[in-house]
């Protein structure tokens, strides 16, 4: 069942932490998951955090920092000395998430706090990942994990094992390496105890496995952990020599931060930030896409200057350009949203740019014409200008296929420099295909009505 945390609940937690009861405290939160946790902290004020964080088990008070907000984490963590940082947290960490919570720390702490921890090989794991360049499968793999050697018996292998398995939390796979720490495969379990303890591992170790190596990119790694259905996968260095191993609750988290700046992007706002961030760093975040939209409405107002005569001339185009400049930003946008999620999903195969646009043009010409005639009719019926009423519907269908080109051809243009294409779904693409719409629209008006 999942928990949901009600105002009565709240209360009686502040009540336990204003009285210092630490055993009501224990027994409000002792049978909770770290997440739900992490939930209430979330909700409390920073010293009332502070006291019910200082009575929970060292192993669950761990994972709790690693589920909550991350602007209160950073709050919260900045009131903990080094030593608490290392005793508390970090020694009750895995290897990858513990590189991570000392990334938010500048380089004196990060030190210091190095130093305190006193599991010296964590320690050296830990070191060891803060030098992966972030964004990569090194920077996302935990050090934590089994390996037996290709040379050894199934007895040794299980004896060895299980010394390893504690400090595992979970077991996905045993990696077989050999004597030089190069991976060569995995051993299946069920294998290993369907036979005899003096058999050698190299008899019956599976040489088929997937890997990455420690350079790798983050989203290569999602994507293979996708594609074959991966729970856990080995990362290598160059030299093949068994490193870490990526899971999957490390992929959900890439895959949440990836979709994320995407949609923010979308969106219209550059730059990671939160709706708890200061006013100034939001200000930055949007600005530059609204002065893009800005510049954008002065060159639509410059093209709607340029034609001015055949307004006066015709005033009743004025009533349409709302119409074209919205269908060409919405066309333009849905485009663009089918392309940038093939990219990001790797689902467009490997064809060229030319049958993409080939392929789009023939979906905004079948768009183009239904929304052409449904307006064309329109005019039809409630207007009184037949030049009119081609206007609009050639300009409408001439807007949506041109819109629905540009926003193919953008982020496939952007990916192919290797710009993110999610770029595209925002603000620009809106921005340029209405100005470009009502180019269009006005040059065909002024076509049709001097014909």
């Amino acid at each position: 069942m999942q928990f949901e945390l009600t105002r009565e609940y709240l209360n009686d937690l502040k009540e336990a932490i204003v009285r210092n009861d630490e055993l009501a405290l224990i027994e409000l939160v002792h049978e909770l998951h770290p997440a739900d946790v992490a939930e209430i902290l979330d909700e409390l004020e920073l010293e009332e955090a502070t006291v019910l964080y200082k009575v929970l088990d060292a192993n669950i008070a761990s994972d709790v920092l690693t589920h909550m907000d991350e602007d209160k984490r950073d709050r919260f963590l900045g009131s903990l000395s080094s030593k608490e940082i290392a005793e508390q947290l970090i020694d009750n960490l895995d290897s990858d998430d513990a590189a991570d919570m000392l990334n938010l720390f500048a380089q004196e702490q990060k030190e210091e706090i190095i130093s305190m921890i006193e599991d010296r090989q964590q320690a050296r794991d830990i070191v060891d990942l803060l030098h992966y360049k972030e964004g990569t499968a090194g920077a996302l793999m935990a050090k934590e994990l089994i390996r037996v050697n290709v040379n050894w018996t199934v007895s040794t292998a299980v004896k060895e094992m299980r010394k390893q398995a504690e400090a595992i939390d979970h077991v996905y796979t045993v990696y077989v390496v050999d004597g030089e720490g190069v991976l060569v495969g995995r051993l299946p379990i069920k294998k290993m105890l369907l036979t005899p303890l003096k058999t050698l591992i190299s008899d019956i170790y599976d040489s088929q496995i997937k890997f990455v190596k420690v350079d790798e990119d983050q989203e290569e790694v999602v994507s293979m952990m996708e594609k074959y259905d991966i729970v856990a996968l080995p990362v290598v260095d160059e030299f093949g020599r068994l490193q870490g191993r990526i899971t999957i609750d490390d992929v959900v988290d890439v895959i949440r931060e990836e979709a994320e700046k995407d949609y923010a992007l979308a969106s219209g706002i550059s730059g990671d930030v939160d709706s708890s961030d200061n006013v100034l760093t939001l200000t930055r975040a949007r600005l530059p896409w609204l002065l893009i939209g800005l510049l954008g409405g002065i060159l639509g107002a410059r093209v709607i200057e340029l034609y001015e005569g055949d307004l006066q001339l015709y005033p009743e185009m004025v009533f349409f350009i709302p119409l074209i400049a919205a269908m060409g930003g919405n066309a333009g946008v849905q485009s663009s949203a089918i392309i940038v999620q093939g990219l990001a999903t790797k689902s467009m195969g490997m064809s060229g740019i030319l049958p993409k646009l080939g392929k789009e043009f023939m979906v905004g010409l079948l768009n183009g014409l239904v929304c052409a005639v449904i307006i064309f009719g329109y005019n039809m019926i409630f207007g009184d200008s037949l030049a009119l009423s081609y206007t609009v519907s050639l300009a409408l269908l001439s807007v949506i296929i041109i819109a629905t080109l540009f926003g193919t051809f953008v982020p496939l243009i952007l990916d192919k420099y290797d710009i993110d294409p999610a770029l595209a779904t925002g603000p620009f693409i809106t921005t340029v295909n209405d100005v470009l719409g009502l180019f269009i629209y006005f040059i065909i008006g002024h076509l049709l009505y001097i014909a």
